[in-house]
């Protein structure tokens, strides 16, 4: 089977990574050539254009920063649908929107190929090892053939539904992991500021029925100073702003979602658009004259746990889809 992939950022090259590393033919593709170099040096091979690769491979997969950028990638003169044919599978792995992923998914059926969207959540290190895992929204017989592959670049895979169900999870862990950014960012400023050490600290909250993995993360990361989780301020305003459309649309106006989309726009606005997630903290650290650190703790995530081979996720008593 060959797999074409676009998109080789924090999470794509990665996710690429395990399919390379476990022996899968994989054609890659990125505006960054360094990336797609590297892949090359250990045994990839490149595209011209999407519509190239769409024609020579298999499975297509897709991961990139934008529901824009993935428009643009797919639908362009050049594009993926340009390509792609009956038979195939496009797998899109980016955090979008599922009005999205459902118009374009309605595009690759309509070519006779099979839509899946994919996104994974556990961190870009979990990634690197194969062990992230991966929703997947789409028919199940789509489910069954994509399964090999997705049980390669993740260990729990989880058949959410039909196309737009596996996005409209992920934009919905995406929420609640930055609001327990937002709220682990107020807590450790606040215990600073009352001169609690910070490594006692780190080890209350982990101990407690405060801790999540938010917590046991990008706490680390903060407490460090890197504040390297390997995701950007932009990328949580998208999220947590396609979450709060989602509520919209629903005609629900939410209360906390708002205010989260409005202190990551004050972040991107102080520190650019690119600056790393978990410095949302700096915000609080420079209202109130301090640096929020600890000792000992690592500059960046990395996953100790050895790779596994992936598992379907079997939800207990749930209605057939």
């Amino acid at each position: 089977m060959k797999v074409g992939f676009i998109g080789l950022g924090n999470a794509g090259g990665k996710l690429a990574g395990s399919l390379l590393r476990n022996g899968y033919d994989l054609t890659v593709r990125d505006l960054n050539e360094e990336f797609v170099n590297d892949f090359i040096s250990r045994g990839a091979k490149s595209a011209n254009s999407p519509k190239e690769m769409a024609e020579q491979c298999d499975v297509i997969i897709t991961c990139l920063p934008s529901p824009q950028a993935c428009s643009q990638v797919m639908e362009s003169d050049s594009g993926v649908l340009a390509g792609i044919s009956k038979g195939k599978i496009w797998l899109e792995m980016s955090t979008t929107d599922e009005a999205e992923i459902r118009r374009i998914g309605a595009l690759v059926e309509a070519a006779g190929a099979l839509p899946v969207d994919c996104p994974v959540s556990g961190g870009c290190h979990r990634a690197a090892t194969g062990n992230i895992s991966i929703f997947a929204g789409c028919s199940r017989s789509t489910f069954e053939l994509a399964l090999p592959i997705l049980t390669t670049m993740g260990r729990r895979i989880l058949h959410t539904g039909e196309l737009g169900s596996a996005s409209t999870l992920k934009v919905m862990t995406n929420y609640l992991a930055t609001v327990n950014l937002t709220s682990i960012a107020e807590a450790l400023t606040t215990m600073k500021l009352t001169g609690m050490d910070m490594n006692v600290t780190y080890e209350a909250i982990k101990a407690s029925s405060g801790n999540s993995f938010v917590h046991e993360t990008e706490s680390q990361v903060i407490l460090n100073g890197s504040r390297d989780i390997s995701f950007t301020m932009d990328l949580v305003s998208k999220d947590v702003g396609i979450f709060n459309e989602l509520a919209q649309r629903q005609g629900l106006d939410l209360e906390i979602a708002p205010l989260i989309v409005d202190i990551f726009k004050d972040g991107e606005k102080r520190y650019g658009p690119r600056e790393l997630s978990p410095n949302i903290i700096k915000r609080l650290e420079e209202t109130a004259d301090v640096k929020v650190l600890g000792r000992g703790f690592p500059p960046e995530m990395i996953d100790d746990e050895p790779e596994e081979s992936g598992y379907e996720v079997v939800i207990k008593d749930r209605r057939d889809c």
